[in-house]
C-alpha cells in the first residue's frame, strides 16, 4: 500500500495527470459546442498564423506553429494562445529583464582590456564587440582557466575549493540529486560552512530537480542555515514560462574561484552510476577579476527568481593586476526573455571566423536553418569540422532528430563521430588553436532559444591547446558516420523528418 501510494503521489505523475485533465477538459467543451464554435476557432487560428508570421521568431518555431494550426485549425490557435499569452508569464519576464539590467552596473566593460585584445589577438574583434557592447558582458584578462574532464576529475577540485571558504559560497544547478553520492558530500560541507559563518546560497530548477529532489528540499535546507531558491517552480498547466528553465550549472566561491560546464551534482556526471554507458563530461575553473561575472550571473538569478533587487557590490572583489597573464575571458550568459540568442551567437561567430578547424562536442546536435547552413558553408569553404555526439543516447528520440541531420553534414564535408563507450554530456567548441567556448548550452533549440544558459568564451589562454588535446584523445574511442551509415529506411526518414518539424516545441 505504501508503494502505490508513493506511486500516485509521484510529482511527475501528478502533473502528468493535469496536464492530460486539462487536454480533456478543452476538447470535451469544444466538440459539446462544435457546430458554434467551429467557425470562430478556425478564424482565431487564421489571425495567429499571422501573429506568429509576423514575430521576430527563428523560422523553424513560426513553421512548426503554422503547420500545427493549418493541421488542426479547429485547436492550433487556442492551444497556442493558451500556451503563450498568460499575465503571470509577462511579468515574470519583465522582471528577469529588469534585473539582467539592474547587474550590469556591476561588470562594466573596460575598453583597455580590448585594445589590449586587438592588438595581441587580432581578427577576433567582432566577436568581442557583440558580446560586449550589445550582449553587455567584459573581456577579463587578469584571469585563468582550468579545464576538468571527465567529471571524476573535477570532484576532488571542486569539494577541495568548498572545503577553503571562508565568505560565502553560490550554487546554481539544474539538476541536484540528494540521494547521490556527491550532493551528500557537498551538503556536509556546506552544513560546516554554514556553521563556521559562511553565507551559503543554492538555487536549483524545479523542473530539473522531479524526481531528485523532495517536494519541501528548501525548508531542509533552511533548517541547515543554507539560503535556497527554487527557480521556476512547476505548475501543471500549460505555459510558456514553464519551458523556460536555469540550466546553468554555477558555483562561485569568496569571489575568487567559480566553476562552469556541464557537470550537474548528481552520481552519473562523475561515473558514480551508469546510467548510459561512461559519461563524458567537462567543467572549468575560472580564477581572477573574471569570477565577478559569474558571481553576477548567480546573483541577478536570485534577485530575478525572488522578485527582490539587492546589492551586488558586497560580493564582488579586486584582483591585484598581473595576478594571471594567461589569455583572455568573456564569461557570459543567456536568458529566453530578451532578443539576444548570445549562445547561439556566440558559437555561430566562432564556426564563421574559423580558417583551419572547429571542433564540437554536444549530447544533441537538432539546430535551425541558419547555424545548419553556417556549419556546412564552413565545411565546404575547406575548415575542418568535426562533431562528436553520444554513441548510447539519454533520448532515443531526440539522438534520431540528432542522427537526422548527418546526411547533410557529411556531405558536405563534416566528419561525425559517435563516442561508443556511452554518453558525451560536454558542450565544447575549439577553433584554430586560439579559441574556445566551454559552457551548460547544447545544440539543440532548449539551449539556444529557451534555457537560462552560460558559459565562457576564451582566447589565447594554455587551456585552449587543454581542451583540443582532450578533444583529440577522445576520437579514438569513437566510431566515425560514414555516408553509407546516413541511408534510411523511408519509414525512418519520415519520422525523422516530423520529429525535425516539431523539435522546437519539444
Amino acid at each position: 500500500m505504501k508503494k502505490l501510494l508513493k506511486v500516485l503521489l509521484n510529482r511527475r505523475l501528478i502533473v502528468a495527470f493535469f496536464l492530460l485533465l486539462q487536454v480533456l477538459l478543452i476538447v470535451g467543451f469544444i466538440l459539446g459546442r462544435i457546430s458554434h464554435l467551429m467557425p470562430l476557432l478556425e478564424l482565431l487560428s487564421l489571425f495567429v498564423i499571422l501573429y506568429v508570421v509576423n514575430r521576430r521568431d527563428k523560422p523553424a518555431y513560426k513553421i512548426a506553429w503554422i503547420i500545427i494550426m493549418l493541421t488542426i485549425p479547429v485547436f492550433g490557435g487556442l492551444l497556442y494562445v493558451m500556451i503563450t499569452w498568460q499575465s503571470n508569464s509577462g511579468a515574470f519576464r519583465k522582471f528577469v529583464q529588469k534585473s539582467e539590467n539592474y547587474a550590469k552596473q556591476y561588470i562594466p566593460v573596460a575598453r583597455d582590456v580590448i585594445e589590449r585584445f586587438n592588438a595581441s589577438v587580432p581578427g577576433h574583434l567582432p566577436q568581442v564587440n557583440y558580446l560586449t557592447n550589445s550582449a553587455g558582458f567584459p573581456m577579463y584578462d587578469n584571469s585563468m582557466t582550468e579545464y576538468y574532464s571527465p567529471g571524476e576529475r573535477f570532484l576532488p577540485v571542486f569539494l577541495k575549493e568548498l572545503e577553503g571558504a571562508t565568505e560565502y559560497i553560490f550554487i546554481e544547478y539544474f539538476i541536484i540529486n540528494t540521494n547521490d553520492r556527491i550532493w551528500k558530500t557537498v551538503l556536509d560541507i556546506l552544513a560546516r560552512k554554514v556553521k563556521e559563518g559562511v553565507e551559503v546560497r543554492v538555487i536549483y530548477d524545479d523542473l530539473g530537480c522531479v524526481g531528485t529532489v523532495p517536494d519541501d528540499y528548501k525548508r531542509t535546507l533552511s533548517e541547515l542555515g543554507i539560503k535556497c531558491t527554487v527557480f521556476n517552480p512547476f505548475i501543471p498547466l500549460w505555459s510558456s514560462l514553464q519551458n523556460n528553465r536555469d540550466h546553468r550549472k554555477i558555483t562561485v566561491i569568496d569571489g575568487r574561484i567559480a566553476f562552469t560546464g556541464g557537470i550537474n551534482l548528481a552520481d552519473e556526471y562523475i561515473n558514480e552510476k551508469q546510467r548510459y554507458g561512461y559519461w563524458l563530461d567537462s567543467a572549468v575553473s575560472i580564477k581572477g577579476e573574471a569570477v565577478n561575472s559569474f558571481t553576477v550571473m548567480f546573483l541577478q538569478i536570485w534577485s530575478a527568481a525572488n522578485f527582490k533587487e539587492e546589492d551586488f557590490s558586497p560580493y564582488l572583489r579586486k584582483t591585484s593586476k598581473c595576478t594571471y597573464t594567461d589569455g583572455y575571458i568573456i564569461p557570459y550568459a543567456d536568458a529566453p526573455t530578451d532578443d539576444e540568442n548570445v549562445c547561439e551567437h556566440v558559437y555561430m561567430q566562432i564556426i564563421n571566423n574559423a580558417k583551419h578547424y572547429v571542433y564540437i562536442e554536444t549530447p544533441y546536435f537538432i539546430i535551425d536553418d541558419s547555424m545548419l547552413s553556417a556549419v556546412i558553408l564552413a565545411a565546404k569553404s575547406g575548415v575542418d569540422i568535426r562533431i562528436i555526439t553520444p554513441g548510447i543516447p539519454d533520448k532515443k528520440l531526440v539522438h534520431m532528430t540528432t542522427r537526422s541531420y548527418y546526411e547533410a553534414l557529411i556531405k558536405a564535408g563534416v566528419r561525425i563521430y559517435e563516442y561508443t563507450p556511452g554518453f558525451v554530456h560536454s558542450k565544447l567548441v575549439i577553433s584554430d588553436d586560439d579559441t574556445a567556448a566551454i559552457g551548460t548550452a547544447n545544440f539543440d533549440f532548449r539551449s539556444l532559444y529557451l534555457h537560462y544558459e552560460c558559459g565562457e568564451l576564451i582566447f589565447n589562454s594554455s587551456a585552449v591547446e587543454v581542451i583540443k588535446q582532450d578533444f583529440l584523445k577522445t576520437l579514438p574511442l569513437c566510431r566515425e558516420i560514414t555516408k553509407a551509415d546516413t541511408k534510411r529506411n523511408i519509414f525512418v526518414r519520415f519520422g525523422q523528418s516530423v520529429l525535425r518539424i516539431i523539435a522546437p516545441l519539444l
